[in-house]
């Protein structure tokens, strides 16, 4: 008998959490430097593969640069090892020996893993990663459109953590990729927690699967350039930023904001490193080939170069062109480049000072950015602050905005999963790390005991007592009223 495919995929799923839960269930018992030694096994498996896999994501989807797929693939594992093996997430964590408080961490589980096509080999070792630093065991469900470069990172991580002792299974990815599947993983009694990084319709539905999840949202970044800023520096760091694989890196900016009195000197110097601007003619061939009606991305031009868009569009820029320019006076529907755009082309406004770029900016989120993150180009300690007030969580000064997203070019933690808060929807505001994944379990020892004035029969009322640790005597004929009035006034029953 031969089985449909939903029905093989489902099965296949069912099959991938029954065997990481008993995987994880022997990951449970092992110490802190046992799970170090499987960590730094998948390191050094990664950066063995880092280079096969990137081509075998290019390959598949079609998307990005492979040099630079290479380098997401180290961060992943390299960086982000680096940033959180001293991470305390197995076995005791804290003592307050003052407040008489121990706290320990214990795994989720089991976690679900909803990966994307713009980083598809990246966000597997990331999440793997992070999900046995906390003692779980991972299963991947990727995108249909890069589900064999997912299944073979998550070979690679699985086969290297089996090699450093852990149980076979603690890594698990689907190979026959199906919404039905991914549903099954979603609502699967045995699994725990959901990682969604992916569109917003799939993040929605972890998210009302019945289970904690994070997930992500959209990174529609603007970018302002104020007349503090060196500007050269900036352009460096925007051209950089916006063409690292192709622009896929949702902390990427989207739109170029310049303040006026440098707007000239801003485009000559864009101009000057590799910046293409469009005509108003250019501009709406490129609208209608990158950007769909409802203003999501065409998904063939996600992570493509500058030429690859002008000759869909029609027409041609020259060889050395690092992305495209488009200037705009409006943003919403009727300027479908002020969207989000995955790929080389960014928006261009020009504002009279910072206040406008505040209210410019806070309009772009607007479109489908909101909380995830802001760049700024700035000398002015000042000014760089107000920028705390707008809604997202991640403010990037003076900095590649898809790298200090990330946290490879600032200070924050190394991930490819970037939280949104609440304004975005999302379960977390900040970079999703290990410390997400476990449970804490707090042990707190009586500070405080309680004492009962009962002079007064009429307004019994407790009392803390830290000096008096003799018990509690009723003054009273009826022990079970004075007991149940002290417990309503506790709040205890």
């Amino acid at each position: 008998m031969t089985l449909d495919y939903d029905l093989t995929s489902i099965q296949e799923a069912r099959d991938l959490v029954r065997k990481a839960k008993e995987a994880q269930q022997t990951l449970a018992g092992f110490s802190a430097e046992d799970i170090d030694k499987v960590l730094v096994s998948i390191v050094n498996a990664v950066e063995e593969n880092a280079e096969a896999l990137a081509r075998l994501a290019v390959e598949e989807t079609r998307y990005g640069i492979v040099e630079h797929k290479i380098t997401k693939n180290l961060f992943a594992s390299r960086e982000v090892y680096a940033a959180i093996k001293d991470i305390k997430t197995v076995g005791i964590i804290s003592e307050d020996p003052e407040l008489k408080v121990i706290k320990a961490a214990v795994p989720v589980g089991v976690i679900v893993g909803i990966t994307p096509t713009t980083n598809p080999t990246s966000t597997v070792i990331h999440n793997a990663i992070c999900a046995i630093k906390g003692g779980n065991s991972i299963v991947f469900s990727p995108h249909p459109s890069a589900g064999k470069c997912s299944f073979a990172a998550a070979q690679v991580v699985n086969d290297a953590a089996v090699k450093a002792g852990a149980p076979d299974g603690i890594v698990g990815c689907i190979s026959k990729s199906s919404m039905k599947a991914t549903e099954e993983l979603m609502h699967n009694n045995d699994v725990s927690v959901i990682i969604a990084t992916g569109g917003s319709a799939m993040v929605k539905a972890a998210y009302s699967a019945g289970k904690p999840a994070f997930g992500v949202g959209p990174g529609n970044v603007p970018v302002f350039i104020e007349r503090s800023a060196d500007i050269k520096q900036a352009v460096c760091d925007i051209i950089t930023s916006k063409s690292f694989d192709n622009g896929m890196i949702c902390a990427s900016e989207q739109a170029i904001i310049a303040d006026m009195p440098v707007k000239d000197q801003i485009i000559a110097e864009l101009k000057n490193q590799g910046a293409y601007f469009l005509s108003q003619e250019e501009v709406k061939k490129v609208s209608s080939v990158v950007i769909n009606p409802k203003g999501g991305m065409v998904p063939a031009l996600v992570g493509q170069t500058p030429q690859t868009i002008a000759l869909k569009a029609g027409f041609s820029v020259p060889a050395d062109i690092k992305v495209l320019i488009a200037p705009l006076d409006g943003y919403g529907p009727s300027y479908p480049l002020s969207y989000e755009k995955l790929t080389t082309v960014l928006g261009f406004y020009t504002v009279s000072d910072w206040h406008d770029a505040c209210l410019l900016s806070i309009e772009l989120l607007k479109l489908g950015g909101i909380g995830h993150s802001f760049s700024i180009h700035c000398q002015d300690d000042q000014i760089i602050r107000e920028f705390l007030k707008k809604p997202v969580n991640r403010i990037l000064v003076n900095t590649p905005s898809a790298l200090g997203g990330i946290g490879s070019t600032t200070g924050l933690l190394p991930s490819l999963t970037l939280g949104c808060g609440t304004w975005g929807g999302s379960s977390i505001s900040e970079n999703l790390g290990p410390h997400h994944l476990i449970n804490v379990k707090s042990l707190a020892y009586g500070t405080k005991k309680v004492t009962l004035d009962t002079k007064a029969t009429s307004s019994l009322t407790p009392s803390l007592d830290t000096n008096n640790t003799s018990s509690c005597e009723l003054k009273s004929d009826d022990i079970a009223d004075v007991v149940k009035q002290v417990l309503k006034q506790l709040q205890l029953c």
